[in-house]
């Protein structure tokens, strides 16, 4: 039986290539969604449907708000991919980069490719909801003097042309994907995998020195906090919520980290425990 996967964007996006490469070996059917929001609410309509999400760019920074989407959804993150993340700069086949006059593709996708895109200063710039569209886009319409900006993959599936490759700013570009699913279908993914990684999220009083001491604690169990991303709490002045991802190489060790900060803190809430991601290259 097929795993339903759904993402935000069409076959040929950055989502789907991280939905293949993450359940390689695995027969899956992609559920294509406009928006992030949208793929939250497939899997929380369908528990047998698993989410593919963007999370964080090594260039662009976080998704702030896909971090705040997973903890109101209630589902759990059940897994992580890193993938490289590698432009084209595709069109209509027999297009010269000499006709090319406007450049489509998401914002920031057109963002990462800032220092290329400077040196054809003549081009004019539109921003799509995805790099995918963007490419199926002008292969459907025929669009003569348009070019996208979007994976190798996808000028291949919808029958661009490729006109420049590897046109990112920097190579070190790369964005990290999280699985979420339903509760129950989280723990069927993750029988038998050996966890090492934590997603948590929880508010700190208002008070001198709070996250320093979550800090203290944490380094004292020898929890290695991989990221740590605050947002405020709507409706709560100057209050705040703090999602933090932290490996472990002893679970049990892991688990005391936590009792002993739960008293420090309010809301704390496990996002997902999961086997740290592997790394495209």
């Amino acid at each position: 039986m097929k795993k339903k996967v759904a993402i935000q964007g069409i076959v040929g996006s950055y989502h789907d290539m991280a939905a293949h490469r993450y359940f390689e070996g695995e027969e899956i059917e992609i559920a294509p969604c406009n928006t992030f929001r949208e793929v939250v609410r497939c899997v929380r309509n369908d528990s047998s449907v698993v989410g593919m999400m963007a999370i964080e760019n090594t260039i662009a920074g976080s998704l702030l708000q896909n971090h705040e989407l997973i903890r109101e959804s209630g589902c759990a993150i059940a897994g992580e991919y890193k993938l490289r993340i590698s432009h084209t700069l595709s069109a209509l086949p027999g297009t010269v980069l000499q006709e090319v006059e406007e450049i489509d593709s998401h914002p920031i996708a057109l963002m990462q490719c800032g220092d290329y895109l400077d040196t054809l200063p003549h081009v004019r710039l539109v921003e799509m909801e995805d790099t995918a569209v963007s490419a199926r886009r002008i292969a459907e319409n025929r669009m003569k003097g348009h070019a996208a900006i979007c994976s190798r993959q996808a000028a291949e599936i919808y029958g661009l042309e490729t006109l420049a490759e590897g046109i990112e700013t920097n190579r070190r570009n790369y964005t990290r994907f999280l699985v979420i699913a339903d509760r129950w279908k989280a723990e069927e993914l993750l029988e038998g995998v050996q966890k090492n990684k934590a997603s948590l999220v929880f508010a700190l009083p208002h008070t001198s020195g709070s996250l320093s001491k979550i800090l203290t604690i944490l380094s004292f169990y020898d929890m290695n906090l991989t990221k740590i991303q605050s947002l405020p709490i709507i409706g709560r002045e100057w209050e705040y919520l703090f999602y933090i991802n932290l490996t472990y190489a002893d679970y049990l060790r892991y688990r005391q980290a936590l009792d002993a900060i739960l008293p420090l803190t309010k809301d704390l809430r496990i996002l997902g425990e999961y086997a740290e991601g592997k790394q495209s290259v």
